[in-house]
């Protein structure tokens, strides 16, 4: 039987005030994959739901490549949802099990939460509050507009909807606020959040779920409120690195390579699911696949095999020549896989360029490695492993 589990994530790269950057190869997707895969951790999984404000794609959507990159079948039910914390919590405390729930934030703090609902529900929904306060908005030409009035958003903002959801006390935690703003509210001091978005809410749940405390907890976004109740603690993964300052590095200007939606098409399933192509005849690996094998010549008869996330750099060299759509100076490393002979070339992640060698150990992570004719093409980067620390409570 599934069990409800949290996970939560955060980049290692941060500003001067403390606020997660997202890294040059990261966006909404990615920091979806990251978290989902945690909280999955090989559970089974029926529909996933991803919250959040900044969606890679508009037209064409991110479902096929969230469902290939957590590795669920591409018959999987994904709902795309617009929306803040309060969209989020909203989502995970109505949503079935075997769902999936995800908040990503790329802004005021890049992070990403995410919710597996189990058999035994922790989270339900006691109310929603849906009221218009638009202090900040966004126009379909990416204009935006703000009204910078914190007295308004917190009398006719938060407390408003407070008063209005006439809870029969005070909640733990508010997620969509930050701490200082949340404190009046809330019936002890709240732990602070590393943002205010879609994240914040599975941040806030999984502090809860570590001091092993339930109650009311509640989310606000711009006058509009939800309320869940947390009835027992779930499990909890945090993949929270120590922060750092990003990498220094240049866009180069110039046209970048256009894509070929041909061989994108083509190699989707290996290069995003992290597959290589088996030859049936003498079982030889090939990444990526190879319509002819090159130790028995068998021709067309393969199939696609997992490949091992964990390996061992071989070789590494750093990047200086500027190349249009790609920053500089960046990593690369020849990666021998655990357990097999294939070795794979790809650029290194949440790290400094330069900062790897050869004997260092690490995991694949799902990635977006460029930005062709506008069109995210994702695949794997080589995360060191001293940079990857995770929790699991």
């Amino acid at each position: 039987m599934n069990t409800t589990r949290i996970s939560t994530y955060l980049p290692p790269w941060a500003n001067g005030r403390g606020l997660r950057l997202a890294g040059s190869d990261e966006d909404t997707v990615t920091l979806a994959v990251s978290c989902g895969l945690d909280a999955l951790a090989g559970a089974s999984c029926q529909r996933v739901v991803l919250v959040t404000r900044q969606p890679a794609l508009i037209d064409g959507g991110s479902a096929a490549v969230l469902c290939a990159g957590l590795g669920l079948a591409a018959t999987t039910d994904v709902s795309e949802r617009l929306g803040g914390a309060a969209a989020a919590l909203d989502a995970a405390a109505c949503a079935v099990p075997g769902t999936l729930v995800i908040g990503v934030d790329l802004e005021d703090g890049a992070a990403a939460g995410a919710l597996l609902v189990g058999e035994a529900q922790v989270l339900s929904l006691r109310t929603r509050i849906q009221r218009s306060l638009p202090q900040r908005t966004r126009q379909l030409d990416g204009s935006l507009g703000q009204d910078d009035d914190a007295r308004l958003m917190r009398e006719r903002g938060l407390r408003a909807a407070l008063d209005a959801a006439a809870l029969d006390g005070k909640p733990l935690a508010i997620a969509g606020v930050s701490a200082s703003e949340a404190k009046g509210f809330c019936a002890a001091p709240p732990a602070a959040l590393p943002c205010r978005g879609a994240a914040s809410p599975f941040f806030a749940l999984a502090a809860l779920c570590d001091a092993g405390a339930t109650g009311l907890v509640a989310a606000a976004d711009q006058g509009t409120l939800a309320v869940a109740e947390l009835n027992a603690a779930a499990a909890v993964h945090r993949r929270e690195p120590p922060a750092q300052p990003p990498a220094k590095q240049t866009d180069n200007p110039g046209s970048p390579l256009k894509i070929s939606l041909a061989a994108y098409d083509r190699a989707f399933d290996a290069k995003l699911r992290w597959q290589a192509g088996r030859c049936n005849s003498c079982a030889t690996l090939a990444m990526p696949p190879r319509h002819r094998c090159l130790n028995c010549g068998a021709e067309g008869d393969w199939q696609l095999s997992p490949l091992p996330r964990s390996g061992e750099i071989y070789t590494a060299a750093t990047i200086h020549v500027p190349v249009p759509g790609l920053k500089t100076p960046y990593s690369l490393a020849l990666v021998q896989l655990d357990g097999t002979d294939v070795r794979v070339l790809v650029t290194v992640t949440d790290s400094l360029p330069g900062a790897v060698a050869i004997g260092g150990r690490g995991t694949l992570v799902f990635r977006r490695i460029a930005l062709r004719s506008g069109v995210p093409d994702y695949g794997y980067a080589f995360a060191p492993a001293t940079t990857t620390p995770s929790v699991e409570n």
